[in-house]
């Protein structure tokens, strides 16, 4: 399970890099409040994806809570990153604007990070 953490921490971060090379040309015309939620998304896609790899390599001393970290960090940066970059896919996509997306993803990235803190104090 170590090496599933590892990899969709690596597969967070080329996403993010191709995130970025499209924002740069696909944010032109855009709002300035959407250009600035985009980049926010990308930066914590990228900072989040790190922290993907790094439980990884925890997971084997973190037990349980270091892998529950790893689920609750791939959820939030699917809702949360996900939810931000919707905005820029074209209106001929037809995809669903999900409101809480966002906010949900926060706060799913906020538990992973309390549940890393978890297992590195309580590991076993």
């Amino acid at each position: 399970m170590e090496r599933l953490w590892v990899g969709l921490g690596a597969f967070a971060g080329l996403t993010m890099v191709a995130m970025a090379a499209y924002a740069a040309h696909a944010l032109v015309g855009v709002p300035p409040a959407t250009a600035s939620a985009v980049h926010s998304a990308i930066e914590m896609q990228g900072f989040h994806a790190l922290a993907l790899v790094f439980t990884g390599l925890w997971a084997r001393r973190g037990g349980v809570l270091a892998h529950l970290a790893g689920l609750a960090f791939t959820l939030g940066i699917i809702a949360f990153c996900g939810g931000i970059y919707q905005q820029l896919a074209p209106a001929a996509w037809n995809i669903p604007h999900i409101p809480m997306a966002a906010p949900t993803g926060g706060i799913a990235l906020m538990t992973g990070w309390l549940l890393l803190i978890l297992a590195a104090v309580f590991r076993r």
